[in-house]
């Protein structure tokens, strides 16, 4: 069956729409450009084979180099071509996933298998997937991380949690951190031990930051400014703190 055509993403093409285009998938354009080499294809055999096999035919060698070099990303239906024609699947295509619909075409699922593996409308879902905003029972949320492979942090992060839980943390660090690992623990599912652990060298990690850059000679502004940084990636740093407790 011919899939239908993709629609281009080019600022200037003809046939371009006024309406909003969707995001692009995050792109590995150094892997697009390694599969093409380990082919032995040029721009111009991908470009033909794009158009060829896939109904795209403003796909041009251009194009190809210009995905390569970054200047543009392929949309879901060019990278599926893509995959196609380098004989890859379109996960080997694709930079870290950061939302739901990311994570799906890394997975090269339909909606349709997503909707159904968790249990909703398709058009219920695809709306929380435009819009990044999940909404689900526990196990439907559940039944979401199993069919897309979500670790916990991807998790977190796919369900819109990652401000909420920027904010405790960051209550955690500069104030009391007991006094925050119920609140973490309701939206984060770890080992309590685990989690009064990680808080605690958050804090102290923070605290003892603050302090170093004071008894350095830093000013105020210094101390300032390295708290802020800390605070700016307190989820990142929570993650990997997560990790060392617990291995």
């Amino acid at each position: 069956m011919r899939r239908p055509p993709a629609q281009p993403n080019q600022p200037n093409h003809p046939n371009r729409s006024t309406r909003r285009t969707p995001p692009t998938p995050p792109f590995n354009a150094p892997a697009a450009r390694r599969l093409r080499a380990a082919l032995s294809m040029g721009p111009e055999h991908v470009a033909y084979g794009m158009r060829a096999s896939y109904g795209l035919p403003y796909v041009t060698p251009d194009l190809i180099i210009a995905w390569e070099r970054e200047q543009a990303s392929p949309t879901s239906n060019e990278l599926t071509a893509l995959a196609g024609v380098l004989w890859c699947s379109p996960a080997e295509l694709l930079g870290k996933p950061r939302t739901l619909r990311e994570h799906r075409l890394a997975r090269g699922l339909a909606p349709e298998d997503v909707a159904r593996a968790v249990g909703h409308e398709v058009v219920a879902y695809l709306h929380m997937e435009e819009n990044d905003d999940w909404h689900g029972t526990d196990r439907q949320s559940a039944a979401l991380a199993d069919v897309l492979g979500l670790s916990l942090p991807d998790f977190i992060t796919v369900t819109g949690r990652d401000t909420r839980l920027a904010d405790l943390l960051r209550s955690a660090v500069t104030t009391r951190w007991q006094a925050y690992v119920r609140p973490v623990g309701k939206m984060v599912p770890l080992d309590r031990r685990v989690l009064e652990h990680t808080l605690q060298d958050l804090h102290q990690n923070y605290q003892g930051q603050m302090t170093a850059t004071l008894s350095w000679g830093g000013d105020n502004s210094d101390s300032s400014a390295a708290g802020r940084e800390f605070l700016d990636r307190i989820v990142e740093h929570f993650w990997a703190t997560v990790q060392g407790v617990g291995s």
